[in-house]
């Protein structure tokens, strides 16, 4: 046998083992754990199918599963664990608008919240950082200077907070705190009026405001309608105090089941809620709550377990919100959360404003790297608020301080790992990706057959 053909035999064993325990990853999470139905799954791994980005967004548990099985340098010590995100890539940032009607940009998505060390989001967020870099046709050399930057920024921020220079409580990212394309993006949404968003999504009758049913708006069933209705009052007492309305503001005008959102959260239930606000019928204050199912968070299950978290968090909604609370400087006065059918629910407001900055949008790499520079300060502001103001106990210590010192001196160092490391994760993605699209082919082929 020539070495060309042991090789090609090498190399073919290795994508069958490897697509194998893909399939069994998957089954054991999206089928076993989270439960999705067939339906769900389909559409969700054709969602996954797009773009090796997409496929990498949809499959949090796959990353975990290989850098929880590896040894990484600047870990924090696995009893002074961070408060992370969990599912931290370049999609999850965006503007909205506060409660005290300031445009901010910052993380928006805090499903996968959860102890852990810092790292994770790091790498997480890096391997994103060279696979958007990849879709724009940058070079290696542009890729890796990408992450440096991200995770200089983040170094950077995280030092500031450890000496005590910046308050993680106080620091915001509006359009006097940016710069670039993210100022550009905040000054947009500023314009946008929130009437716009209600409108496209509603119809205003002569008896009132109801949603408009389309392919992503569905009628619920008269089941689903009054087990939203009898778990409402539950969620109500959960706002928060300071920002608690009269109960008449939260009267229920109307309900949708919401379709089409997201790629991780495929096969859980998600609704839109349209309440009163200050006006009557035909005000046009209405606001939308959406109302979305929650699980265990995907870190939890590779992660060590920490007791007091899950005492505190035993209710995921819970969990989620305080997650939120916790990372953010102002508050969605909406947030909140409820149980339905023992299922756990939290809810927000589906802000008019919420936007993102997409990375085909983004003319050149300078102005990638100005990006990234922002979404690393953002990130240490996450890492560092996240035990600032929230007393319940989970962390004594400050994690900044514990990031810092785990960083050490070498901050080159540290950014050229994440950098290296991170674009040959990305390579693995990308292979996987296309072991993936094959396994989902094939199995789409069987059902079918079935059918």
């Amino acid at each position: 046998m020539t070495i060309e053909r042991l090789i090609a035999r090498v190399q073919e064993t290795h994508g069958r083992l490897r697509k194998d325990m893909l399939q069994r990853v998957f089954d054991e999470f999206d089928g076993q754990l989270m439960q999705i139905g067939e339906a769900g799954r389909r559409q969700k791994y054709a969602k996954m199918a797009g773009s090796a980005f997409s496929f990498f967004r949809g499959s949090a548990y796959l990353f975990y599963f290989d850098t929880t099985r590896e040894w990484f340098p600047y870990h924090t010590p696995a009893d002074r664990p961070t408060w992370i995100q969990g599912d931290l890539h370049f999609e999850n940032f965006g503007v909205f608008r506060s409660e005290h009607g300031r445009f901010v940009y910052d993380v928006n998505d805090f499903d996968e919240g959860y102890l852990g060390s810092y790292l994770y989001d790091i790498l997480r967020m890096s391997v994103s950082i060279s696979l958007v870099c990849r879709m724009k046709g940058l070079t290696p050399a542009e890729e890796h200077e990408a992450i440096v930057r991200y995770a200089g920024a983040y170094d950077k921020q995280i030092r500031r907070f450890a000496k005590r220079k910046e308050d993680p409580r106080t620091l915001v990212f509006d359009k006097e705190h940016t710069h670039g394309p993210i100022r550009k993006l905040l000054k947009k949404s500023e314009k946008r009026a929130a009437s716009q968003f209600l409108e496209g999504i509603t119809t205003l009758t002569r008896s009132a405001r109801r949603f408009t049913k389309s392919a992503e708006l569905v009628a619920p069933t008269a089941e689903e309608r009054r087990m939203l209705e009898s778990a409402w009052p539950g969620y109500l007492q959960t706002l928060s105090e300071q920002a608690k309305r009269p109960d008449g503001y939260y009267a229920i005008k109307d309900v949708a089941l919401k379709h089409g959102s997201g790629t991780a959260s495929i096969g859980l239930d998600r609704y839109y809620v349209l309440i009163e606000g200050e006006g009557g019928e035909h005000a046009p204050d209405d606001h939308v709550i959406e109302v979305k199912e929650v699980r265990t968070p995907v870190p939890a299950y590779f992660l060590p377990y920490h007791e007091a978290f899950w005492a505190y968090f035993g209710h995921q909604g819970k969990r989620v919100t305080m997650t939120q609370q916790a990372m953010h400087h102002e508050a969605d006065p909406f947030l909140g959360y409820m149980t339905m059918n023992d299922r756990h629910f939290y809810a927000r407001e589906r802000s008019p404003y919420k936007k993102k900055l997409k990375a085909e949008k983004l003319a050149n790499a300078d102005e990638l790297f100005d990006v990234l520079d922002c979404m690393g300060r953002i990130t240490a502001k996450l890492h560092a608020r996240a035990d600032a103001d929230v007393d319940h106990g989970l962390m004594r210590y400050h994690s900044e301080d514990e990031i810092a010192a785990a960083i050490g001196n070498d901050v080159e160092a540290f950014c050229d790992y994440a950098a290296d490391w991170s674009m040959a994760y990305a390579h693995q993605v990308e292979a996987d990706y296309r072991l993936f699209a094959e396994w989902a082919l094939e199995r789409t082929a069987v059902y079918a057959a079935q059918e």
